[in-house]
């Protein structure tokens, strides 16, 4: 548009109803009879022609706000990318008047400043930020959802930017915590290195992040979230604030700010709008500095049943058979962070009755479940997880669940409960089912202990899901066919599906994850070659004849189910040899 926001062709106030209509008639799926009812309704009760049809529900706002924008020749913006956002426009705009206005300043080209705008009867703000900043403005329409969550996570990062520039050398003034506080109760009379972690870890929770990594480098400190499983870069500073803010944390977790040679483990404890959240801070130090990474475990959240974690059809009803087993020892194996306790939490809530008395040894209590006792691993007193292990099997439980095998005696111990009348679960780090099986004989355990206590072992990894607001279908190229093993002719007519990127997902195109899994079931034909002293490709090889569909298999099949993209297939999986 090379023209003012003043110079419109006409206010869209006094355009002619008729010309409205025919203009949604011709671009959205309202019928004549629909719009003839609203131009009855409107000659009767006057009002807009829009804003009837939309009582209606004949048509949607942003329908209308697309007819305006074809009417009145303005274009119409269906997402706005804040990355590309131009702060400097921004930063001397209130926050207060962008919203109560509707309006955000986007880029500047050489003539022009685009400004996103809800309203297009509202031209007055157009006005105020030609005069504000001193160049033609040229107009584009959002739809108002859109528009106010960009304006929030635009002023979120001017914020950020603002407090990082007064830290730059202060130093803490050690404020104490007394318990867990509400970062919200943070007032603007607080030190600037407080607000900004205080915001820092408000956004990670807002953006549903697993882990919040600080990380100096030479002349710059970079803050990056992991979100669905992948790093994301928020935020890059010099590095003159990068004391200060590991401080503050270390505060925090009651941590020695002196030490800054050593790794050290602490815990935050802070409410965020009523919610318990618990973080687990790990610092190490590295050429530039120390290392933050801060894990957020949110204490309130719900447990999850197994299909919605991602476990479904035949799978399923092996592992509903295998968690009401009266005694034997089920496995879940995967790397760090890909929902193992989880999914072990959720076997157990299956199984949780009043007839059962089930006890469980976690590092940390990640879920609290009703009627279950759950102890704490505390490595300061010597309460590790064998040490708890031998003294719960004197409390005749029923079920026991232990958070993590990392030794031959914990592995032991279990073993031995499981083959005395006890069920036990338990998660261990491998690559796939069989390496479970050979992972435990590696630490000490002795094979027949293997062969003989374990009912089956699943193996998962989590992948992102497509969002949904942005999800598209489209042709599978050849490669990608390939990976699907959809090469045959039969499979022409195969689509899949991805997501485009949109405000909701980041411009990432996954909202969420889900589970892709194997399950290996021990059969005696499996115990004979555990005995034996068989690898772990033999095994697998062996699985597989009986019928265990693999991890990449499985994701295959949500590719095709339209779950997830074929780009999280090949990063989250490897093909099989």
């Amino acid at each position: 548009m090379s023209q003012d926001a003043t110079d419109s062709p006409e206010n869209p106030l006094l355009i002619k109803p008729l010309k409205l209509g025919q203009i949604l008639l011709k671009h959205t799926a309202l019928t004549e009879e629909q719009l003839e009812k609203a131009l009855t309704l409107q000659r009767e009760e006057g009002g807009l022609l829009g804003d009837l049809l939309i009582r209606k529900k004949f048509i949607t706002h942003e329908e209308i706000l697309k007819a305006l924008c074809l009417q009145l020749g303005i274009p119409f913006l269906d997402e706005i990318k804040v990355k590309q956002i131009d702060l400097s426009l921004v930063k001397n705009i209130p926050i207060n008047y962008a919203k109560s206005e509707e309006v955000l300043p986007l880029y500047r080209t050489a003539d022009y400043i685009t400004v996103a705008i809800a309203d297009p009867t509202n031209l007055e703000p157009l006005n105020d930020l030609r005069m504000s900043l001193g160049n033609h403005i040229d107009p584009v329409i959002v739809s108002p959802l859109k528009l106010q969550d960009a304006i929030n996570r635009v002023y979120e990062q001017i914020s950020a930017e603002r407090e990082l520039e007064e830290i730059e050398s202060e130093e803490d003034q050690g404020l104490e915590l007394e318990g867990p506080i509400d970062i919200l109760d943070a007032s603007a009379d607080d030190a600037p290195v407080i607000r900004f972690v205080n915001s820092m870890i408000f956004r990670a929770v807002k953006e549903r992040a697993s882990d919040i990594h600080i990380e100096p480098y030479e002349r710059e400190m970079v803050i990056r979230f992991r979100i669905d499983g992948v790093l994301h870069d928020i935020l890059k500073q010099p590095k003159r604030a990068h004391a200060a803010i590991s401080s503050r944390i270390k505060i925090m977790a009651n941590l020695n700010i002196a030490e800054k040679r050593l790794p050290q483990d602490g815990r935050i404890k802070i409410k965020i709008a009523g919610k318990d959240i618990d973080i687990r801070l790990s610092t190490v130090p590295v050429q530039y500095g120390e290392r933050l990474v801060m894990r957020i475990l949110e204490k309130t959240q719900t447990i999850k049943d197994l299909e919605a974690l991602g476990f479904h059809g035949e799978n399923l009803e092996k592992i509903e058979h295998l968690v009401h087993k009266k005694h034997g020892i089920l496995y879940v194996t995967g790397p760090t962070g890909h929902g193992k306790t989880t999914t072990l939490t959720a076997m157990v809530a299956r199984i949780n009755t009043p007839e059962r008395m089930i006890i469980t040894v976690e590092d940390p209590v990640e879920y609290e479940m009703k009627g279950v006792s759950q102890i704490q691993v505390n490595h300061k007193i010597d309460l590790t997880f064998a040490a708890a292990l031998r003294s719960i099997l004197r409390q005749n439980p029923d079920v026991i669940m232990i958070g993590e095998t990392r030794d031959a005696e914990t592995a032991s111990i279990a073993m031995n409960a499981s083959l005395t009348g006890h069920l036990v679960f338990s998660t261990v780090h491998a690559n796939d089912a069989a390496s479970t099986v050979t992972r435990l004989i590696d630490m000490g355990v002795e094979p027949f202990l293997v062969a003989s206590s374990i009912l089956g072992v699943v193996a998962q990894r989590l992948i992102r899901t497509i969002c949904p607001d942005c999800k598209e279908k489209y042709k599978p190229s050849e490669f990608e066919r390939e990976v699907l093993a959809l090469t045959g002719s039969e499979h022409d007519n195969v689509v899949v599906w991805r997501g485009k990127g949109c405000s909701t997902c980041n411009e990432t195109g996954y909202k969420g994850r889900t589970v892709i899994h194997e399950l290996l079931i021990m059969d005696e034909g499996l115990q004979k070659l555990v005995m034996e002293g068989a690898d772990a490709g033999v095994i697998a090889r062996s699985a597989k004849k009986t019928g265990m569909v693999t991890i990449r298999d499985d994701a295959v099949s949500k590719v095709v189910s339209g779950i997830t993209t074929v780009e999280e297939v090949l990063r989250a999986t490897q093909a099989e040899l």
